[in-house]
């Protein structure tokens, strides 16, 4: 008798699936598979460096991503397009939450195993991703300084150097929050945006104005509570981010020159969107 399953485990190429591409486009060209999948370099011989490039390689593709999406909501906002804003946010904090998840596989880096291709590293750091301080300077934690670490990059200085000079994500929502006829300081929609951003009073009565009639103003509630979404996938990423590196190289100093671990608590601390908090505990 013959056996039910044996034609299982085969599955024939269907007669409609293209298989000659000399003319036409593949998946390969149209991703450009070459040049990211021989993008991948290690300096040592040590099994674990590959997949630290990978990590760090495939987080910045996501990150990338980020700041696109971010810069999308930023022109939906100014435009009113509330809708769209609130499906890119969305979109943003699943992004982190895919961030957060591959600390996990870099977890599996053992600090004995690190050690044997750190220094291959040279000066090298996380700290100069041009795609994470942009990232950072559209949501609004701004911070003049760290343009220094960019300065070696033409191109990506004057980015940068543009998007700080420029209103932040929550710059926006403040502006949205003037329009829809709340009372904010003519000092929080006019300030020098390259300045880091200070809490504001008037922000915070407007936010609470805003909950306490969530009905009345609907889509402003909304865009707190993706605000606040985008506030809490980010601090998750920021704190596996720092305790993963704490568990491989303790509290040594970071290959940039930071403290290291130090350094990444203090980020902690810092909120883009400090009146989404605290009108928490004024409610």
């Amino acid at each position: 008798m013959p056996c039910p399953y044996h034609n299982n485990n085969k599955r024939d190429l269907e007669e409609g699936i293209h298989s000659d591409f000399s003319t036409d486009m593949s998946y390969a060209d149209y991703l450009c598979l070459e040049q990211v999948l021989n993008a991948q370099k290690p300096l040592t011989n040590e099994h674990d460096e590959m997949l630290f490039i990978t990590i760090h390689q495939a987080s910045e593709l996501w990150i990338k991503l980020a700041g696109y999406e971010i810069s999308s909501a930023i022109n939906s906002l100014n435009n009113g397009d509330f809708g769209q804003a609130f499906k890119v946010i969305a979109r943003v904090k699943q992004i982190f939450v895919q961030l957060t998840q591959s600390w996990g596989v870099l977890s599996t880096l053992t600090p004995v195993d690190y050690l044997k291709f750190r220094d291959a590293l040279g000066r090298s750091s996380g700290f100069q991703s041009y795609g994470y301080r942009k990232l950072e300077f559209l949501l609004g934690n701004k911070n003049i300084d760290m343009l220094k670490v960019h300065k070696s990059n033409e191109q990506a200085y004057q980015e940068l150097s543009q998007i700080c000079a420029e209103p932040s994500l929550y710059d926006h929502a403040i502006k949205a929050l003037a329009t829809a006829g709340f009372n904010i300081d003519q000092q929080c929609l006019e300030r020098d945006f390259n300045q880091p951003y200070k809490a504001n009073e008037s922000v915070l009565e407007a936010w609470l104005g805003v909950y306490h009639h969530s009905e009345e103003y609907f889509e402003l509630y909304e865009l707190a509570e993706k605000l606040m979404d985008i506030e809490d996938a980010f601090q998750n990423w920021r704190f596996k981010h720092m305790y993963t590196v704490q568990r491989i190289i303790g509290n040594k100093q970071g290959t940039g020159g930071s403290s290291g671990v130090g350094f990444l608590k203090k980020a902690l601390d810092i909120s883009f969107f400090p009146e989404l908090l605290e009108l928490r505990t004024r409610l």
